[in-house]
This record gives C-alpha cells, sequence and structure tokens, in this order.
C-alpha cells in the first residue's frame, strides 16, 4: 500500500515517472536500508556511479568493491571531508581498484545517490554510513526500472565528476 501511495504523490510532481517504475521507500530507525542498498548494489550488472557525503558502512562500501570485484564499472564522487590523514572509505576504495573523485568547489558535496546500470536510482538523505543505519531518521528511496529519472541523476554525476578532481590519498598526512 506505502509503495502505491507513494507512487502516487511522485508521478503528481514528476509526471515522467513511467508506469514501469518501482518505488521502494525506506526509513531508519526500524527497518533495514542499508539491507537494502546493499541488495540492490549486488544486482549491478555493467555499471554504478555513485556521489557520497561520507562512507563509515562498511556493508555498503563492500557491496560496491565487490561490484568492482564481478567486472562492474564503477566511479564514485566523494565529497572533500574523505581527503582526511585517516583511513577511510575514500582510501578503501582506491585499495579496491576504484579512483574516487573528490567534489571540492562546493562547501559540502551533500549527495547520497548511486545510478545502477542506466535505470534505477538509490536516493535520499541515507548517508552511506553506520549512524544512518543505528542512530539516526533517515530516508531512502529506490527508483527501479525508469531509465528517464536515472538519465537525470546521471546527468548530474556527470557535471558534479567534471567539477572534481582525482583524490589525493596522501593529502593531509604526515
Amino acid at each position: 500500500m506505502r509503495k502505491f501511495i507513494l507512487i502516487a504523490a511522485l508521478v503528481a510532481v514528476w509526471p515522467s515517472i513511467g508506469s514501469a517504475a518501482t518505488l521502494t521507500p525506506c526509513f531508519t530507525p526500524g527497518e533495514d536500508c542499508t539491507g537494502l542498498i546493499v541488495r540492490t548494489v549486488n544486482s549491478t550488472k555493467t555499471e554504478l556511479l555513485v556521489q557520497a557525503y561520507s562512507f563509515t558502512s562498511y556493508p555498503i562500501i563492500n557491496a560496491i568493491a565487490r561490484a568492482k570485484m564481478r567486472g562492474v564499472k564503477v566511479r564514485v564522487i566523494l565529497d572533500k571531508s574523505n581527503e582526511t590523514g585517516r583511513y577511510s572509505g575514500a582510501t578503501y576504495l582506491v585499495n579496491h581498484g576504484i579512483d574516487p573523485l573528490i567534489d571540492y568547489r562546493v562547501a559540502i558535496a551533500h549527495n547520497k545517490v548511486m545510478v545502477i546500470d542506466g535505470r534505477t536510482v538509490i536516493t535520499g538523505s541515507f548517508n552511506f554510513t553506520k549512524a544512518a543505519q543505528s542512530r539516526n531518521a533517515e530516508n531512502v528511496l529506490i527508483v527501479s526500472d525508469d531509465p528517464e529519472i536515472a538519465a537525470s541523476y546521471r546527468q548530474n554525476w556527470e557535471r558534479r565528476a567534471s567539477a572534481s578532481r582525482p583524490y589525493d590519498q596522501w593529502k593531509n598526512r604526515h
């Protein structure tokens, strides 16, 4: 029932949502949004585009690394706060063959988005962190089987990528 009501509300404000699209909301506390994100990432076949403010959820970042190991083309943009002297999610990505970009020209690159195979989008307030699942009130929306919405998010991903620079894992290290 919740999916249908949400679809009707979104179609009213975003008429391009096709009838084939499936919307799956998730909310914390109380629901396993991390698990939902991991299962969705695990379904990726060809391409995964990620925009993230923070990365401290091992299950999510590990699912992204496994996608890369399966041969998925994985590209990641992170906020500049990920460039620290400590081991971080960005370091983990580099150690798994993924060279993230840093979106450094804006005050905060606060996106939490994944575009999967040009058809599915994960978005919402949910940071890809342990706290988002265990301590915060957050939301995730997965829009599946909607190439038009996925294309809009992909275009934004490309705009942010063009305004980003490669991650410097040695920055701030002494």
